[in-house]
């Protein structure tokens, strides 16, 4: 069987299923499945072994059932990295690396203000670790902290590391600050925390809401439950004008905006993604 014939039967048998771009998700099971170079694949139209082909098929027919691409790829490039993912894991999303980059010219910001203490980084809600490992690679000289309540989160985060080759990262179970002890401070605190309203975890794509943690969607009836829980908490665990950066929610801009000036931060600012929605917020806080 020829390459292009196997494109065209996975492509055929995902259109049905409501999944929009089928052939070009057909060619990427392919290219990336089978490790053949997509100029390869369409210039030289390569044979495909049998068993190969039957590989492929199986993975057409977890995605007709609309198990998340990056699931049954197993990874996802992620800033650079990477990054293992697979059932019990949030998939990361490109938001989340314009937060990566924020929070990158945020700690340079800070070491130009002459802060010469070792840079402290701590990601809560880690899930897969992407970001805490991007920040450990933007700056190898830190040490980052990774907090997750799912240990089968964790044992994706553990092992990205390992992928990845990053040594200053450590990942922690527990909720939230629970796992921290013996009075750390860090110059940047980051989150992506579960967002989506309850009532609304129904409407979400099936990949998202039949495949995807419930545990790392659900931010309670207004979306804002970690939001309360992490501004006030983080003051405890903040150096003298670190900073606390989170991933928003839709139209949580300024609900969540005034919660930092409730709770004493300066310096807020929000950013918007690449849809022009106010996505990334972050405010300092003064000891």
């Amino acid at each position: 069987m020829k390459a292009i014939d196997i494109l065209h039967e996975i492509s055929g048998r995902l259109a049905p299923c409501g999944i929009d771009g089928a052939e070009r998700e057909a060619g990427l099971f392919i290219t990336e499945g089978l490790d053949i170079d997509p100029v390869r694949l369409y210039r030289d139209n390569p044979g495909i072994r049998e068993e190969q082909a039957v590989a492929l098929r199986e993975m057409a027919d977890r995605r007709s059932r609309r198990e998340p691409l990056q699931y049954i790829l197993g990874r996802i490039d992620f800033a650079g990295l990477e990054i293992s993912v697979g059932p019990g894991v949030l998939i990361p999303r490109p938001e989340t690396e314009l937060m990566a980059e924020h929070a990158a010219r945020a700690l340079l910001r800070r070491r130009a203000s002459g802060n010469r203490q070792r840079t402290m980084i701590l990601d809560l809600c880690t899930g897969s670790g992407c970001l805490a490992l991007a920040l450990a690679r933007a700056f190898p000289d830190a040490r980052v902290l990774g907090v997750d309540i799912s240990e089968t989160a964790l044992g994706y985060a553990r092992e990205n590391a390992r992928l990845n080759g990053t040594g200053n990262v450590e990942f922690l179970r527990g909720h939230l600050f629970e796992p921290l002890r013996g009075g750390r401070l860090f110059d940047l605190v980051v989150s992506n925390p579960p967002y989506i309203k309850t009532g609304d975890i129904n409407g979400l794509q099936p990949e998202v809401r039949d495949w995807e943690p419930l545990v790392a969607l659900d931010g309670g009836e207004d979306g804002l439950d970690f939001y309360r829980e992490i501004i006030p908490a983080a003051r405890r665990f903040l150096r003298h004008r670190g900073v606390l950066m989170l991933e928003l929610g839709a139209e949580a801009a300024e609900a969540v905006a005034g919660m930092f000036r409730r709770s004493g931060y300066t310096r807020i600012e929000i950013f918007k993604d690449y849809a022009g929605i106010k996505r990334v917020i972050q405010a300092e806080w003064t000891r």
